[in-house]
């Protein structure tokens, strides 16, 4: 990828992400083009972003492969791995070389990351001040650490992601804000059933059953979690 190129991609993310401080947005949509522009643009194999729910628990919200999915799922469950110390530190966690890695409590993540074809971690809090939202989290297949040019984008598509969820209607209440957080959550779910339907209906991968979710809910100009809802309820075929 050509220098050019990946300015243009990062251009384009930061100033989707800006909008979201003046105007409405899709949280879901906002979430996935983070994860995706970090996967296009930063050199990474796969990128996934976890978010905590009112009750602290991290769930996943955005993912660019089922891989990466089954990776988060791995961390959740055993509560162990970079992502879930990143959150509970508020700290970036960098891991050049997870075969190499001997971090105690690990050991379960580092079984599956290698199954997957993963040798390096790097993972970012989605942080403001003491606030701690979920995590942003980036997997190679090669071993290294990533260049000084993508950690600075990383934390930066971060910070300005973190921003605008906590801005998201900022006239309205805390709790409300928190709502809208789990609304992203429980999107979530609608949205990966939604995948199931469209993967078993037209024979192909999640990952392109996601593609066709999210093409007709940009064709329709509706909220990918509307269009979910209806599939799965067999109101529409898509």
């Amino acid at each position: 990828m050509t220098s050019r190129t990946r300015e243009s991609l990062l251009f384009d993310a930061f100033a989707t992400l800006a909008d979201t401080l003046v105007a409405e947005y899709d949280v879901v949509e906002l979430l996935q083009l983070l994860v995706e522009t970090c996967q296009s643009a930063l050199g990474v194999a796969e990128a996934g972003l976890l978010l905590a729910n009112p009750n602290d628990e991290l769930e996943l919200v955005a993912s660019t492969s089922e891989s990466m999915e089954l990776v988060e799922a791995i961390q959740l469950a055993a509560e162990q791995g970079p992502c879930i110390d990143s959150f509970h530190s508020g700290r970036t966690v960098s891991v050049p070389d997870l075969d190499a890695d001997t971090t105690e409590g690990w050991e379960e993540f580092r079984a599956v990351v290698a199954e997957q074809g993963f040798h390096s971690v790097y993972t970012v809090p989605l942080r403001l001040r003491d606030q701690v939202l979920g995590t942003l989290n980036l997997f190679g297949r090669d071993r290294g650490p990533l260049t000084e040019h993508d950690t600075r984008a990383a934390k930066a598509l971060a910070d300005v992601a973190t921003i605008g969820i906590l801005h998201e209607r900022s006239f309205r209440a805390t709790n409300l804000l928190r709502e809208q957080l789990q609304v992203a959550l429980d999107s979530r779910v609608v949205i990966e059933q939604a995948k199931g339907v469209l993967a078993h209906t037209h024979s192909v991968t999640p990952e392109q059953a996601f593609e066709l979710l999210r093409n007709h809910a940009r064709d329709a100009q509706r909220r990918l979690a509307d269009v979910a809802g209806q599939i799965v309820r067999r109101e529409i075929i898509v």
